[in-house]
Protein backbone atom coordinates (compact mmCIF):
# COMPACT_ATOMS: atom_id res chain seq x y z
CA UNK A 1 0.00 0.00 0.00
CA UNK A 2 1.48 3.39 -0.98
CA UNK A 3 2.38 5.82 1.83
CA UNK A 4 -0.20 8.54 2.24
CA UNK A 5 1.31 11.97 1.77
CA UNK A 6 0.37 14.64 4.32
CA UNK A 7 -1.93 17.42 3.09
CA UNK A 8 -0.63 20.73 1.75
CA UNK A 9 -1.60 23.20 4.46
CA UNK A 10 -0.88 26.17 2.21
CA UNK A 11 -3.39 25.03 -0.42
CA UNK A 12 -5.82 27.79 0.57
CA UNK A 13 -3.21 30.38 1.56
CA UNK A 14 -3.44 33.87 0.14
CA UNK A 15 -0.52 36.00 -0.96
CA UNK A 16 2.00 36.53 -3.74
CA UNK A 17 2.72 33.28 -5.62
CA UNK A 18 6.49 33.89 -5.60
CA UNK A 19 6.56 34.36 -1.82
CA UNK A 20 4.37 31.29 -1.24
CA UNK A 21 6.67 29.23 -3.47
CA UNK A 22 9.78 30.41 -1.58
CA UNK A 23 8.22 29.48 1.76
CA UNK A 24 7.12 26.09 0.42
CA UNK A 25 10.64 25.35 -0.81
CA UNK A 26 12.14 26.25 2.56
CA UNK A 27 9.66 24.01 4.39
CA UNK A 28 10.59 21.10 2.14
CA UNK A 29 14.27 21.74 2.81
CA UNK A 30 13.85 21.80 6.60
CA UNK A 31 11.65 18.68 6.62
CA UNK A 32 14.28 16.86 4.55
CA UNK A 33 17.12 17.94 6.85
CA UNK A 34 15.27 16.79 9.96
CA UNK A 35 14.40 13.46 8.35
CA UNK A 36 17.95 12.81 7.14
CA UNK A 37 19.35 13.57 10.59
CA UNK A 38 16.89 11.28 12.36
CA UNK A 39 15.66 14.29 14.35
CA UNK A 40 11.95 13.89 13.53
CA UNK A 41 9.68 11.63 15.55
CA UNK A 42 6.65 9.66 14.35
CA UNK A 43 4.75 10.31 12.15
CA UNK A 44 7.52 12.18 10.34
CA UNK A 45 8.35 15.80 9.60
CA UNK A 46 6.83 16.42 6.19
CA UNK A 47 3.64 18.45 6.12
CA UNK A 48 3.69 19.14 9.86
CA UNK A 49 5.03 21.24 12.67
CA UNK A 50 7.74 18.62 13.21
CA UNK A 51 7.64 16.59 16.40
CA UNK A 52 11.36 16.78 17.04
CA UNK A 53 13.76 14.75 19.14
CA UNK A 54 14.52 16.78 22.26
CA UNK A 55 11.13 18.49 22.56
CA UNK A 56 11.09 17.72 26.30
CA UNK A 57 14.56 19.23 26.78
CA UNK A 58 13.47 22.38 24.93
CA UNK A 59 10.38 22.63 27.14
CA UNK A 60 12.55 22.36 30.25
CA UNK A 61 14.87 25.06 28.93
CA UNK A 62 11.87 27.31 28.24
CA UNK A 63 10.72 26.63 31.79
CA UNK A 64 13.88 28.24 33.11
CA UNK A 65 13.33 31.58 31.33
CA UNK A 66 12.07 34.70 33.07
CA UNK A 67 9.26 35.10 30.51
CA UNK A 68 7.93 31.67 31.44
CA UNK A 69 8.22 32.16 35.18
CA UNK A 70 6.33 35.47 35.03
CA UNK A 71 3.46 34.09 32.94
CA UNK A 72 0.20 33.17 34.65
CA UNK A 73 -1.68 32.29 31.45
CA UNK A 74 -0.40 31.11 28.08
CA UNK A 75 -1.87 30.53 24.63
CA UNK A 76 -0.35 27.50 22.94
CA UNK A 77 -0.59 25.73 19.61
CA UNK A 78 -1.97 22.17 19.64
CA UNK A 79 0.90 20.48 17.79
CA UNK A 80 2.82 17.49 19.19
CA UNK A 81 6.24 19.16 19.68
CA UNK A 82 4.66 21.69 22.06
CA UNK A 83 2.85 19.03 24.09
CA UNK A 84 5.70 19.02 26.68
CA UNK A 85 5.33 22.81 26.95
CA UNK A 86 1.60 22.58 27.59
CA UNK A 87 2.21 19.82 30.15
CA UNK A 88 4.74 21.90 32.07
CA UNK A 89 2.49 24.93 32.00
CA UNK A 90 -0.24 22.97 33.80
CA UNK A 91 2.30 21.48 36.20
CA UNK A 92 3.44 25.00 37.04
CA UNK A 93 -0.11 26.19 37.72
CA UNK A 94 -0.60 28.21 34.53
CA UNK A 95 -3.91 28.53 32.72
CA UNK A 96 -3.56 27.17 29.18
CA UNK A 97 -5.58 28.25 26.16
CA UNK A 98 -4.98 25.80 23.34
CA UNK A 99 -6.30 26.36 19.85
CA UNK A 100 -8.71 23.78 18.51
CA UNK A 101 -6.87 22.26 15.50
CA UNK A 102 -7.52 24.43 12.43
CA UNK A 103 -9.87 26.60 14.57
CA UNK A 104 -12.59 24.26 13.35
CA UNK A 105 -14.98 24.55 16.32
CA UNK A 106 -17.64 27.21 16.92
CA UNK A 107 -15.69 27.92 20.12
CA UNK A 108 -12.12 27.65 18.78
CA UNK A 109 -10.01 27.45 21.96
CA UNK A 110 -9.71 24.88 24.73
CA UNK A 111 -9.46 26.30 28.25
CA UNK A 112 -7.39 24.14 30.61
CA UNK A 113 -7.44 25.23 34.26
CA UNK A 114 -4.69 23.50 36.27
CA UNK A 115 -6.91 23.27 39.37
CA UNK A 116 -9.74 21.54 37.48
CA UNK A 117 -8.14 18.58 35.76
CA UNK A 118 -9.59 15.08 35.78
CA UNK A 119 -6.26 13.59 34.66
CA UNK A 120 -2.55 14.28 35.01
CA UNK A 121 -1.13 17.39 33.32
CA UNK A 122 0.53 15.11 30.77
CA UNK A 123 -2.74 13.50 29.71
CA UNK A 124 -4.77 16.68 30.03
CA UNK A 125 -2.45 18.65 27.74
CA UNK A 126 -2.86 16.33 24.74
CA UNK A 127 -5.46 17.17 22.12
CA UNK A 128 -7.72 14.32 23.25
CA UNK A 129 -7.07 15.16 26.89
CA UNK A 130 -7.97 18.80 26.40
CA UNK A 131 -11.44 17.80 25.26
CA UNK A 132 -11.91 15.71 28.43
CA UNK A 133 -10.25 17.97 30.99
CA UNK A 134 -11.18 21.39 29.69
CA UNK A 135 -13.88 23.00 27.62
CA UNK A 136 -14.02 25.08 24.47
CA UNK A 137 -14.42 28.84 24.71
CA UNK A 138 -14.89 31.74 22.35
CA UNK A 139 -12.61 34.78 22.29
CA UNK A 140 -15.08 36.76 24.41
CA UNK A 141 -14.70 34.25 27.26
CA UNK A 142 -10.88 34.31 27.30
CA UNK A 143 -8.67 36.31 29.65
CA UNK A 144 -5.51 38.17 28.55
CA UNK A 145 -2.44 35.94 28.22
CA UNK A 146 1.16 36.67 29.15
CA UNK A 147 2.93 34.29 26.79
CA UNK A 148 2.16 32.95 23.32
CA UNK A 149 3.71 29.60 22.35
CA UNK A 150 3.89 28.99 18.61
CA UNK A 151 4.98 25.93 16.69
CA UNK A 152 7.39 26.36 13.78
CA UNK A 153 8.72 24.50 10.79
CA UNK A 154 11.67 26.90 10.83
CA UNK A 155 12.60 30.09 12.64
CA UNK A 156 15.37 32.58 11.90
CA UNK A 157 17.65 34.15 14.49
CA UNK A 158 16.01 37.52 13.70
CA UNK A 159 12.67 36.12 14.93
CA UNK A 160 11.06 35.47 11.54
CA UNK A 161 8.96 32.33 11.83
CA UNK A 162 7.81 29.85 9.20
CA UNK A 163 4.77 27.67 9.94
CA UNK A 164 3.36 24.80 7.94
CA UNK A 165 1.49 27.09 5.58
CA UNK A 166 -2.05 27.23 6.90
CA UNK A 167 -1.61 30.65 8.48
CA UNK A 168 -3.39 29.61 11.67
CA UNK A 169 -0.78 30.87 14.13
CA UNK A 170 -0.80 34.36 12.62
CA UNK A 171 -4.59 34.26 12.39
CA UNK A 172 -4.91 33.30 16.07
CA UNK A 173 -2.57 36.14 16.96
CA UNK A 174 -4.60 38.66 14.96
CA UNK A 175 -7.89 37.48 16.46
CA UNK A 176 -6.50 37.55 20.01
CA UNK A 177 -5.03 40.99 19.40
CA UNK A 178 -8.33 42.34 18.11
CA UNK A 179 -10.02 40.95 21.23
CA UNK A 180 -7.50 42.69 23.52
CA UNK A 181 -6.03 39.42 24.80
CA UNK A 182 -2.50 40.16 23.59
CA UNK A 183 -0.61 43.24 22.44
CA UNK A 184 2.74 44.25 20.97
CA UNK A 185 4.41 43.67 24.34
CA UNK A 186 3.19 40.07 24.72
CA UNK A 187 6.09 37.65 24.57
CA UNK A 188 6.00 35.11 21.72
CA UNK A 189 8.17 31.98 21.95
CA UNK A 190 8.74 28.87 19.89
CA UNK A 191 10.41 25.56 20.71
CA UNK A 192 12.29 23.85 17.88
CA UNK A 193 15.17 21.51 17.13
CA UNK A 194 18.52 23.20 16.52
CA UNK A 195 18.31 22.13 12.87
CA UNK A 196 15.17 24.24 12.47
CA UNK A 197 17.00 27.47 13.36
CA UNK A 198 18.08 29.49 10.33
CA UNK A 199 20.38 32.51 9.95
CA UNK A 200 18.86 35.99 10.15
CA UNK A 201 17.32 37.03 6.84
CA UNK A 202 16.93 33.43 5.62
CA UNK A 203 13.13 33.22 5.92
CA UNK A 204 10.91 35.34 3.63
CA UNK A 205 8.05 37.11 5.39
CA UNK A 206 5.12 39.46 4.96
CA UNK A 207 3.68 42.13 7.25
CA UNK A 208 1.15 39.71 8.75
CA UNK A 209 3.80 37.17 9.82
CA UNK A 210 4.20 37.37 13.60
CA UNK A 211 7.86 37.26 14.70
CA UNK A 212 8.99 35.51 17.87
CA UNK A 213 10.85 37.05 20.78
CA UNK A 214 12.46 33.87 22.09
CA UNK A 215 13.63 30.73 20.30
CA UNK A 216 14.24 27.73 22.54
CA UNK A 217 16.01 24.57 21.39
CA UNK A 218 17.20 21.57 23.41
CA UNK A 219 20.60 23.28 23.75
CA UNK A 220 20.07 27.05 23.83
CA UNK A 221 17.82 30.08 24.27
CA UNK A 222 17.97 32.77 21.58
CA UNK A 223 16.66 36.27 22.34
CA UNK A 224 15.83 37.68 18.91
CA UNK A 225 15.46 41.32 19.94
CA UNK A 226 12.57 41.70 17.53
CA UNK A 227 10.37 44.80 17.55
CA UNK A 228 6.82 44.51 16.28
CA UNK A 229 5.88 47.47 14.14
CA UNK A 230 3.15 48.31 11.66
CA UNK A 231 -0.13 46.41 11.54
CA UNK A 232 1.11 43.05 12.83
CA UNK A 233 -2.05 42.52 14.92
CA UNK A 234 -4.64 43.33 12.27
CA UNK A 235 -6.98 40.74 10.78
CA UNK A 236 -6.26 41.06 7.07
CA UNK A 237 -9.49 40.15 5.34
CA UNK A 238 -8.02 41.03 1.95
CA UNK A 239 -5.48 38.20 2.33
CA UNK A 240 -7.98 35.55 3.43
CA UNK A 241 -9.32 33.29 0.71
CA UNK A 242 -12.99 32.38 0.50
CA UNK A 243 -12.00 28.78 1.31
CA UNK A 244 -10.26 29.86 4.52
CA UNK A 245 -13.18 31.96 5.73
CA UNK A 246 -15.66 29.21 4.91
CA UNK A 247 -13.65 26.63 6.87
CA UNK A 248 -13.45 28.61 10.14
CA UNK A 249 -16.74 29.26 11.99
CA UNK A 250 -15.33 32.27 13.88
CA UNK A 251 -14.31 33.98 10.65
CA UNK A 252 -17.71 33.28 9.12
CA UNK A 253 -19.37 34.97 12.11
CA UNK A 254 -17.05 37.98 11.99
CA UNK A 255 -17.53 38.35 8.25
CA UNK A 256 -21.29 38.76 8.71
CA UNK A 257 -21.17 41.31 11.51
Amino acid sequence: MPTRRPPRHDADAGGAPQLLAAKSALRAEVWAVLTAAGAARFPGAEGRIPNFVGAEAAAERLRSTTAWQRAAAIKANPDSPQWPVRQRALEDGKVVYMAVPRLADEQPFFLLDPVRLAETPRKASSIKGAAKNGHTVDLEAMEPVDLVVAGSVAVAEDGTRLGKGGGFSDLEFALASAAGLINSATTVVTTVHDLQVRPAGDIPSTDHDVPVDIIVTPTRVIETGVRRTGSWGRLRWEELTEEKVAAIPLLRRLAHR
